[in-house]
């Protein structure tokens, strides 16, 4: 056994290399089997759903905020992996009960990369890990920033209106990107938008999850910001920390090069598909 803390400061002891592993969140679990956990993972949520040809396999243990303890407490975990935001302190807590729980604590670009390698480390893929984590260091430098900062808000959630706000990895990711997220200054991570009409953003991000926006939301919105550009963004890439960030980073690129041609006066209105061309 070895000690260890996780991102919440608890102090654990966990297997050296531990043998039966439970991932509660998707971004983690595809994370983990790429650095080739393999069949040492032995559970997850319905919603870890990549890499599609392997989670398939692996036993279905609740959603990411109601785990069932029984099926987890079955599968004989000795090790639990699960994320402040996608996870409940209560479920920790019980789950804790069963075998040790380490929390990650995903808010920024820089602590995607930090816990590729500690996530790594505990399972004993380090090496791998490190590959990873300079595998989208190399695909994000490559990124070049819009050049005229442009103000974005990006929304999450329909009736009411949610958006993206501080603290978030999606806040993160943004300004990355060279844009400066107006719900930054608003109250809470997700902050809920009670009065969006005092709110100026020149884009509009309308992300294809947690709320699957598509076009046809558009006009609605044209009512309460007329002068916006429209964008449908794939919310995986904008919300997915781990190795599915070197894919995104291409279509960052791609995107990025849609937002630097697009004058807010002559694009208002206009709607990017999920892919930008």
């Amino acid at each position: 056994m070895r000690s260890v803390r996780d991102k919440l400061g608890r102090p654990l002891e966990i297997p050296v290399e531990p043998q039966r592993v439970i991932s509660l969140c998707p971004s983690q679990t595809e994370t983990l089997l790429c650095l080739g956990l393999g069949e040492r993972l032995v559970g997850r949520t319905r919603y870890c759903i990549h890499p599609a040809d392997q989670v398939s396999k692996i036993p279905v243990v609740g959603g990411t905020k109601k785990i069932d303890a029984a099926l987890v407490a079955e599968l004989q975990p000795d090790l639990i992996i699960a994320e402040k935001e996608e996870n409940t302190q209560s479920d920790v807590e019980k789950l804790s009960e069963i075998a040790p729980v380490y929390v990650t604590n995903i808010e920024s670009y820089r602590d995607a990369l930090e816990s590729i390698i500690e996530l790594g480390d505990i399972v004993g893929c380090l090496t791998t890990a490190y590959q990873w984590k300079e595998k989208i260091a190399q695909a994000f430098a490559r990124l070049s920033p819009i050049p005229t900062p442009k103000s974005v808000l990006y929304l999450i959630w329909r009736k009411p209106y949610m958006a993206a706000g501080k603290s978030t990895f999606i806040d993160s990711i943004l300004s990355y990107l060279g844009l400066q997220n107006i719900a930054h200054s608003l109250e809470g991570r997700y902050p809920t938008l009670d009065k969006p009409e005092n709110l100026f953003p020149e884009f509009v991000f309308l992300s294809t999850e947690p709320y699957p926006f598509t076009e046809k939301h558009i006009p609605e919105l044209q009512a309460i910001w007329p002068e916006a550009a429209y964008f449908i963004v794939r919310g995986d890439y904008f919300s997915w920390y781990g190795v599915r960030m070197v894919e995104a980073a291409s279509y960052f690129q791609r995107l990025l090069r849609d937002l630097s041609g697009a004058d807010s006066g002559m694009a208002a209105g206009r709607a990017s598909w999920t892919e930008p061309r």
